[in-house]
């Protein structure tokens, strides 16, 4: 899953793709990389980040879903609004990736059940600005699929196929470095929910702290070791900033395996 970000704001690549012909350009770069999905989102999530106005959101997104959707290029949409996800879908998008999981909007869920649409749901503790406040985890591994396990189950009540759901532990929404990698050494135990597990650990801020490299895009080599890491553990999805090099060291990880 690449990730193109049409944000001024996004903590890697916030501001490099005001111009929709760029976004559209690198989206379908992305795919000719190797890219199966392309993650096309138009809000912040990044801890300490503001909300977006649904308005703009979708100013910045719709354009850009609907040119790649046109190019048969299986779009993903990173929102957790009904009203922004219901016009992508309409646009073309396939997939909702939602950080909330379903809890921010509750006209989302029905929406996604009418559409027949697939959701990502993602693990975060509190709202952007919140995440890293309240009590740590007692096991934060068991904690997290415990959540998504039940918000799994939420949305299968409701009427979402159980193949149309996957589930992301939120590598960087409120956990430490610790939490998150004993998250992503644990995908396999997320996945023995039964949902194909996505990780998204491309230049996040515990990659930083881990190796001192304070710019988000100098950290693609420690990225795309985590990435091949996730996906040996058990990681079905993979969601990076850079598809080429991610490619090319899963290329080389499956002839050795």
């Amino acid at each position: 899953m690449a990730i193109v970000n049409v944000t001024p704001d996004s903590f890697s690549d916030g501001g490099e793709r005001l111009d929709t012909t760029q976004a559209i350009d690198d989206g379908l770069r992305f795919v000719l990389e190797g890219a199966d999905i392309v993650d096309v989102g138009g809000e912040s999530t990044r801890p300490g980040s503001q909300a977006t106005p649904a308005s703009e959101e979708l100013r910045r997104v719709l354009p850009v879903v609907e040119a790649l959707a046109k190019r048969d290029v299986v779009v993903s949409v990173d929102t957790r609004r009904a009203e922004v996800a219901r016009a992508c879908l309409e646009a073309g998008a396939k997939i909702v990736n939602d950080v909330s999981a379903l809890r921010d909007d509750a006209d989302l869920l029905p929406l996604l059940v009418r559409r027949r649409a697939p959701v990502v749901l993602m693990h975060r503790r509190g709202k952007s600005e919140t995440m890293y406040e309240g009590p740590a985890y007692r096991d934060v591994v068991e904690d997290v699929r415990d959540f998504l396990v039940e918000r799994g189950q939420v949305a299968e009540a409701a009427g979402i196929a159980h193949d149309d759901i996957a589930i992301d532990p939120g590598i960087g929404f409120g956990k430490t470095p610790a939490e998150n990698l004993a998250l992503i050494e644990g995908a396999q135990r997320l996945a023995a929910s039964g949902y194909p597990v996505l990780i998204g650990s491309s230049r996040k801020g515990f990659i930083g702290r881990l190796t001192g490299i304070k710019e988000p895009g100098k950290r693609d080599p420690a990225s795309v070791w985590l990435a091949v890491e996730a996906a040996r553990l058990g990681a079905s999805i993979l969601r990076v900033h850079d598809v080429a090099g991610t490619r090319q060291a899963l290329a080389v990880w499956a002839a050795m395996r």
